[in-house]
């Protein structure tokens, strides 16, 4: 099995058009396989926030040296 990707933008009646490159590759007739995979921002914005969350409970008391070893400039 082959397999090609391209960014395409769904027209608004429904469709994607294949690139031409990819279109001389395919024989006419030829059973596709198509999966179409698009950005969500709710979706982002709820891994962004899991992903926050699972950093802050990790970050202990004990951690606020590193924060302060970041803060201070070299004295010479």
């Amino acid at each position: 099995m082959k397999a090609v990707e391209f960014e395409a933008t769904m027209s608004q009646g429904g469709e994607i058009v294949l690139p031409a490159e990819f279109l001389a590759e395919i024989p006419a007739g030829q059973q596709l396989k198509v999966v179409v995979m698009w950005e969500t921002g709710s979706v982002d914005a709820a891994w962004r926030a899991a992903g926050r969350l699972r950093f802050e409970e990790a970050y202990s008391a004990e951690d606020v040296i590193y924060d302060q070893l970041i803060d201070e400039t070299p004295g010479r």
